[in-house]
């Protein structure tokens, strides 16, 4: 049983849908029991990093995520998911995140480039990996984004992707695994990763 986790800011439907897809078995939940005694735990995400954060706090669920995080149950971050992994965001200030990884996210700043990033773009994959396997080097997913994250451990970069900078599009670091982009969005690319999510990690 995979654990969706409902905390107010998810594009559910669309991410169970694609998850069911890709051959699991979906629970979507913010009961803290229920996502805990899942095989495997997918936190979705969009809008603003501060809602995200205090859609956790309101459901108690940031604890839930520190043991899961701390009992090596694999966790997916999809887009505000992965960014809310970081240590923190310049996204209305200055938030706090889980701190899962050590880094902040920061917004694009570009004069020529339409912010935020919509539409495909691909992913430059530094080394096969159980998320990305089978997955071509120089993929296109689906983005849309006006933050991007920037890991201070370049060990936990998957893929980078070039949008006027280079950034981290898919991070992994022991059982916490991200992409910035939408893979329910993705088309087959999106659908394969999910199912390398749900048969390999």
């Amino acid at each position: 049983m995979i654990a969706l986790i409902d905390y107010g800011v998810g594009n559910l439907r669309s991410v169970s849908k694609a998850l069911q897809a890709a051959g699991a078995n979906v629970l979507q939940t913010d009961e803290p029991q229920k996502i805990m005694a899942a095989s495997k735990v997918v936190l979705p995400g969009v809008g603003a990093f501060q809602d995200g954060m205090l859609g956790l706090a309101q459901r108690d669920l940031i604890p839930v995520l520190k043991a899961i995080v701390e009992r090596q149950t694999p966790l997916l971050g999809i887009c505000l998911g992965m960014q809310l992994f970081f240590e923190g965001s310049s996204e209305r200030g200055q938030s706090a995140g889980l701190g899962f990884l050590n880094g902040r996210v920061k917004k694009f700043t570009s004069e020529s480039l339409k912010i935020p990033e919509t539409g495909w773009n691909q992913i430059q994959m530094w080394e096969d990996s159980e998320l990305l396997h089978g997955i071509d080097a120089n993929a296109y997913v689906y983005f849309n984004h006006s933050y991007y994250c920037e890991p201070a451990n370049p060990e936990d970069v998957l893929a980078q992707t070039k949008y006027g900078q280079t950034y981290a599009s898919a991070v992994q670091h022991n059982n916490l695994y991200g992409v910035q982009f939408h893979p329910e969005k993705s088309q087959q690319v999106g659908i394969q990763i999910l199912k390398n999510f749900v048969e390999r990690c």
